[in-house]
């Protein structure tokens, strides 16, 4: 019989279940625990974080998960995560000293990657001619360089594959991609070479199914959601994978959700782009040869996946400031609760164009009416509407003028209105995203073991 390594997810974004991980290690067997913490706008929180403190800059939710789960460690199971955001090295020293002080003094080795982080290096790489040209419009990254927050360019398995093999217990990384957390352990248990592109792309759709957590099995599922059971105590999903790339997506016995093909087909549309062509570092999965079959109760099968060689380019995720926004709500009750909505938002206007306030953009949302479907809802008599209404300009000050005028609606707009409990919109910092494209041969990455 072939052996199965078992791969479990634990968290899909930082933010997620923090039950999920302990779930994980406790309710059966595994042999790595992979937790996704970062999305594109994650990076640049954490970079404003670790301007804050030099010390901060990583998921701080992974010291609480590895707490959770390092018997399960101590004894033999391996974790894998990006948590380590823009400051890696001191997300894993942290995580070593966790397990000192919980261990009495026995080491854990911390695998820490590096190398992703091109922030330092930007003016260089700039200067040598790499225009880090906007991947949807064009344009150069030299228009808003001087406001740019985070650049991390989304390395592959490579250095995860060699911080198992020097014997690591944990590995950290930055901005790896998310499916890379889940091929690396199967690289590495399986001695798959770096050519070998079908048992390659196999890990990278590996990866893609659980690297959202329960989304697979059960969490934000269409296909009959009502029949979907205790998702109050959802399984997050578990590869169980063999040498020749099929694998098994799964969860432990006795938890609720349900993986069924339905369920893994809405999670391999996600963010899937051009289903012939899903590109990682390290390699390009076709999508459209990936053959999915129920293999028993919440098991499914996939299988028949073939990839080709990747692209000499690294993804980089590029974060930027762009201004200020606020988002003010009142709800307007029935009946006409639409038309009364509808009316404060024409008079806000109104008093805002007459102080003559210059925004970049401004939109409203009727929620319970159009914010969802738009206009498709047409203008159905809700029992209740939330205006929510938002600005954003460069101008701090012009914004700060919008939060003044929410209020004044209670009392001098149109009747049975509520839900200004709150108080006024709070000012937040627009943070943009910008993506780009560089050469592999200006990432190099590096990799410690601490201990």
């Amino acid at each position: 019989m072939s052996r199965i390594v078992r791969v479990a997810a634990g968290q899909g974004f930082w933010g997620d279940w923090l039950e999920a991980p302990r779930r994980q290690v406790e309710g059966g067997p595994v042999d790595y625990l992979m937790l996704d913490y970062l999305a594109e706008v994650t990076m640049s929180i954490l970079q404003k974080q670790k301007e804050r403190d030099p010390r901060m800059g990583y998921a701080r939710d992974f010291l609480g998960a590895m707490d959770s789960v390092l018997p399960a460690v101590l004894r033999g199971v391996k974790v894998i995560a990006n948590a380590g955001g823009v400051n890696p090295v001191a997300c894993a020293e942290a995580v070593r000293d966790l397990g000192r002080a919980a261990t009495g003094g026995e080491r854990l080795r911390v695998g820490v990657v590096t190398g992703d982080d091109l922030l330092p290096r930007l003016d260089e790489l700039l200067a040598a001619g790499h225009r880090f040209a906007n991947m949807d419009t064009g344009a150069p990254l030299d228009e808003v360089r001087g406001r740019v927050l985070s650049a991390n360019a989304y390395i592959g398995s490579g250095p995860i594959v060699e911080a198992l093999a020097r014997g690591a217990d944990v590995v950290v990384t930055g901005r790896s991609t998310d499916t890379a957390l889940t091929m690396a352990p199967l690289r590495h248990e399986f001695g798959w070479s770096a050519t070998d592109w079908d048992r390659l792309a196999a890990g990278i759709v590996a990866g893609h199914i659980i690297e959202c957590g329960a989304q697979c099995s059960g969490g934000n599922c269409l296909h009959d959601w009502r029949s979907i059971p205790r998702l109050e105590d959802v399984g997050y999903p578990i590869v169980e994978a063999t040498a020749g790339g099929t694998f098994v997506v799964t969860k432990h016995p006795g938890t609720g959700g349900r993986v069924s093909v339905p369920s893994v087909k809405e999670q391999l549309v996600y963010e899937m782009g051009d289903p012939r062509s899903y590109i990682t570092p390290d390699v390009v999965a076709d999508f459209t040869s990936i053959r999915l079959a129920s293999d028993g109760e919440d098991r499914v099968r996939v299988h028949g996946i073939t990839g080709r060689p990747p692209t000499d380019k690294l993804k980089v995720s590029i974060a930027y400031r762009s201004g200020f926004k606020a988002v003010g709500t009142l709800v307007y009750a029935w009946p006409d609760a639409p038309a009364k909505a509808q009316a404060a938002d024409r008079v806000l206007r109104a008093r805002l164009d007459r102080m003559s306030l210059r925004f970049d953009e401004i939109l409203t949302e009727f929620v319970g009416v159009s914010a969802t479907h738009g206009t498709l809802a047409g203008t159905v008599d809700a029992p209740e509407v939330q205006l929510r209404i938002g600005v954003r300009s460069s101008d701090r000050a012009v914004v700060e003028r919008f939060t003044r005028e929410i209020a004044p609606l209670v009392l001098n707009g149109p009747p049975s209105v509520t839900g200004f409990a709150g108080g006024r919109p709070k000012v937040e910092e627009v943070v943009a995203y910008w993506p780009a494209l560089v050469e592999k041969s200006v990432v190099t990455t590096r990799v410690e073991v601490l201990q």
